[in-house]
Formats: structure tokens, sequence, C-alpha cells
């Protein structure tokens, strides 16, 4: 199976136990999922299958979409409800601080990753020197917010909006967001909506994909990172990208090109070759 499996994610599961249940489901050793999501959270997991994999990282870049729950009053050492509760504050903040800090949080700004998250601190993941109460130092990351949107607001609890950019840490949102507003926070709950052109219209769920993958479930490689520009090859210029040779085509300004075939299939991705008018087959799909 060569393609993007959407699954909505269900919560107290981790996107690595999503992925051994599909390799088992649909007999595809080659499974690789396009942005983790932690077991708190539900919604949006793209998995890429077979010859797809190799799509990951353009799959990775997108901006995702999430629907986020920040509990005031409370922070933990996770930054979400999961974790160890390290402080607690009567103090609760008013629609209008919210509505200030959201607006602070929203731009190009660099955000420093939670001390329990998969980034390594030479060679070691945070996570497992956090556990270990030993000190996680993580460098500031760049990082964009489209939008961020109070939905709901009740005193205790809000309900935000967000598009960002990959590698956004929505529970590092939360905690900044308390203390922009003077009480704390911490995430209660996170749905991703949409990641890069996966959203959850008509997504496959993790039970479903036990009982075997409805084909309309799989999103084909020809469907995918439409937002490119492509270029169809010929026969011999099919030949000629099968063997990581060069083909004729322009790219434009475009870093990256979609190579076609006649029958409408993606057979590589390709970046400007050695001279103008040349299209280079880096990454080779058949």
């Amino acid at each position: 199976m060569d393609g993007v499996l959407v699954i909505d994610k269900p919560s107290g599961v981790t996107s690595h136990d999503v992925v051994a249940v599909a390799r088992r489901a649909i007999g595809e050793r080659r499974i690789g999922h396009t942005g983790t999501l932690d077991p708190l959270a539900t919604g949006v997991l793209p998995l890429a299958c077979g010859r797809a994999t190799r799509l990951v990282r353009f799959l990775t870049a997108s901006d995702k979409e999430y629907q986020a729950t920040v509990r005031f009053g409370m922070t933990t050492d996770s930054y979400d409800v999961t974790g160890t509760e390290t402080s607690r504050s009567a103090l609760r903040p008013d629609r209008d601080a919210v509505t200030r800090a959201l607006a602070s949080l929203t731009g190009s700004y660099l955000q420093t990753p939670p001390a329990f998250s998969a980034k390594k601190v030479a060679g070691r993941r945070a996570y497992d020197m956090a556990r270990r109460d030993q000190a996680v130092e993580l460098s500031p990351v760049p990082v964009t917010v489209t939008a961020a949107e109070l939905d709901a607001f009740n005193g205790d609890t809000a309900q935000v909006r967000l598009v960002c950019s990959a590698g956004f840490y929505v529970r590092a949102f939360a905690h900044s967001l308390g203390e922009l507003t003077g009480t704390g926070a911490c995430l209660e709950a996170l749905r991703r909506t949409r990641s890069g052109e996966f959203t959850l219209v008509r997504p496959t769920t993790l039970d479903e994909l036990s009982s075997g993958v409805p084909p309309v479930a799989v999103v084909p490689m020809e469907r995918l990172l439409t937002a490119l520009p492509a270029v169809v090859v010929t026969a011999e210029g099919r030949d000629r990208v099968s063997h990581g040779q060069e083909v004729e085509g322009a790219s434009g300004t475009a870093e990256w090109v979609r190579l076609m075939d006649g029958g409408g299939r993606l057979v590589a991705m390709a970046r400007p070759g050695s001279r103008q008018g040349l299209l280079h087959p880096a990454v080779v799909l058949i």
C-alpha cells in the first residue's frame, strides 16, 4: 500500500502505538507518522505507508491546526494535566487578559520546548533526563503562530483555535499563556484538526483500522503535495527518472517539483538540475 492513511487518533495511546496497529492491520512494515501527537491528544495523525514514507520530510514540514483547552490556576512539570503538579493558584484571568496574551503569542518568535519532550540533549531524550530529575537545557527554536483565537472562556478554562508551524509545542504555549496572565496554566485537552493538507474529513478510527482499512481512507501519492508545481514526463523521461537521471522541465522559482508520468502517477520529487531547463529527481518513487 502506497499512500497516506489519515487516522483519528484517540486519547491515551502514543503515535508509535498507532503505527504498530497499522503495521499489523495492513501488513506493511514501511509506515511512518508525519508529526507526533502526545498520548493526551486526539485527532489527525497521517501515516505515510509504503513508498510514501519517502515523502515524510515534505509532509512533516506543513503547518498544523489545533483546538486546545487550557486550564488556568495550575502548572505541571510536563505543561499538561498528565504531569506532576508544580503550583496551584486561586487567581483566574479575565477574558481581556487572555485575549491580550493570545495576541502576544501570535506571530513568529522563539519557543523553548518543554523538558518533557522528545528533543535530544547530548544524544539523550529530554524526557528521560527530566524523569530522573536531571537538569534539561533546551535551546529555543523559531516557530510561527498564524492564528490564536479564543473560541470559548469560562474563567477556569479557555478553548483556543491554533494554526502554527511544524515543531510547535502546544503544551509550551499553554504554559506561556499562564505566565502572561499571571495565573499559571497547563494544557487540559488537545485535538489536532488539520495537519498540512489532511483533515478530519472521513478519517479512519483506530477501531476501524484494526478491522480492515477501507480503501477510501488511503490518500494515493498522486494526490499528495498538490500545492507544489507538477511536471509531466514522457515515457522516456519516466525511464530516466527511474535511474535517477535528469529530465527536461522548468521549476520556476520552486525548490521542489512533482514529476508525474502520463498516467498521472507521482514518480519523483525533483529539484533544479545541473543547468536551466533540467530537473534532478532527488526522491525517486518508482
